[in-house]
């Protein structure tokens, strides 16, 4: 399971990631509307308020959780199939995610992508030019607080200062080592 703060650059990591890893990949439903780059059904499952909801009531997510006013979560069938999938299985959920994530998966590898440093943080929000400056000062005061709270829930910290040395590490984590439950048969989500 992969976290990290809005604009910590979890999608690059995990695109070029897929470049050397096969990896079954967990896409999760919202309630935003996509970026001009965004495919429903590759980045996420795009529905209404009211679906979200019907799938809270009915018990399909693993996890949900609210985030910039929009609602996101992981369902249960997603997971199955990625796992049907692959041997190494990745969610990129946010943090209030990842503690329902550690119930229903205890075994889960839970990994928090860092910026380098703040500053960094919000010179890649600004310059994505996707966000208004309200919903830019609010992922900055939740990515204050997530970083704050991260080294107590994930079992690794990996810093995005350079795509490739975040992916390598990544790579290290999936591996087989004994410690890390990510990968055999049936593995919990990374």
């Amino acid at each position: 399971m992969v976290s990290g703060p809005s604009g910590v650059g979890k999608s690059t990591v995990l695109r070029s990631l897929r470049r050397v890893l096969d990896f079954g990949f967990s896409v999760s439903v919202t309630t935003r509307d996509p970026r001009p780059s965004e495919i429903d059904g590759v980045h996420y499952r795009f529905i209404s308020r009211d679906r979200f909801l019907r799938l809270i009531d009915d018990n399909e997510l693993v996890e949900w959780a609210e985030y910039g006013g929009h609602l996101y979560g992981t369902p249960f069938d997603s997971v199955k199939e990625a796992r049907d999938a692959s041997d190494v299985v990745i969610l990129d959920i946010e943090l209030e995610g990842a503690k329902q994530v550690r119930s229903a998966f205890p075994d889960a590898t839970l990994v928090w992508i860092a910026p380098p440093s703040f500053e960094e943080l919000e010179r890649r929000l600004r310059q994505r030019g996707d966000t208004d400056e309200t919903a830019i000062e609010g992922r900055l005061a939740r990515a204050r607080s997530d970083m704050e709270l991260a080294p107590s829930l994930y079992d690794r910290i990996v810093v995005n200062g350079d795509v490739e040395t975040a992916v390598a590490e990544l790579i290290e984590i999936a591996k087989p080592d004994g410690r890390h439950s990510g990968v055999g048969p049936n593995p919990p989500p990374l």
